[in-house]
């Protein structure tokens, strides 16, 4: 199967209520076998009006996190969500709806198979990496999970709400990059 044919199947699905309320399905965007992989918590307005993640305010802030170290959405990574439908009024996707989606996330994992993986914000590092993850204390660390690396950092929205945190996201990204050179992956 490719993502392009797992993407067709999760149009039809029906496994939440959050499908009710979509515009468009937000699957996700990037290389297609990159060796990144962030993952957000859900689509917002713009995102459900476009069909990509991080299109808006925040995903601009992202962009240029990625490109102040050589990573970009076009040339070497991959962007999911938690979940792939937006929830309303952009709340927090609930933990049930998040176990619905979760199926198809586990999926482009199995077709991308990506070395690290960087939860963009509380909700994916909380059901990918640990429960009881704090992305004010933890995040930049990584942590090794069947065989891949993970990382939390903070969610662009959250930076743009309190800028006080964009120099520790920033930092967070250095050390993806330094990961990045100290596994040899070439981006």
């Amino acid at each position: 199967m490719t993502l392009s044919e797992l993407e067709n199947k999760c149009k039809d699905c029906k496994n939440c209520a959050l499908c009710e309320g979509r515009t468009n399905l937000v699957f996700g965007t990037g290389k297609e076998d990159a060796d990144i992989m962030l993952i957000g918590e859900g689509p917002g307005e713009n995102e459900d009006l476009q069909g990509e993640p991080f299109v808006g305010r925040s995903g601009k802030l992202l962009d240029k996190f990625l490109e102040s170290v050589d990573l970009s959405r076009k040339t070497n990574v991959y962007i999911a969500n938690m979940v792939k439908c937006r929830p309303p009024q952009n709340r927090d996707p609930k933990p049930e709806e998040q176990e619905e989606c979760i199926k198809w996330l586990r999926e482009q994992f199995k077709l991308i198979r990506p070395k690290i993986i960087i939860c963009v914000g509380r909700i994916s590092a909380q059901k990918l990496i640990s429960p009881d993850f704090r992305v004010t204390k933890q995040h930049g660390e990584f942590i090794e999970k069947n065989g891949v690396l993970m990382m939390g950092t903070f969610h662009p929205a959250a930076i743009l709400r309190n800028p006080n945190n964009k120099e520790l996201a920033f930092q967070d990204w250095l050390k993806v990059r330094d990961k990045i050179e100290e596994l040899g992956i070439r981006i």
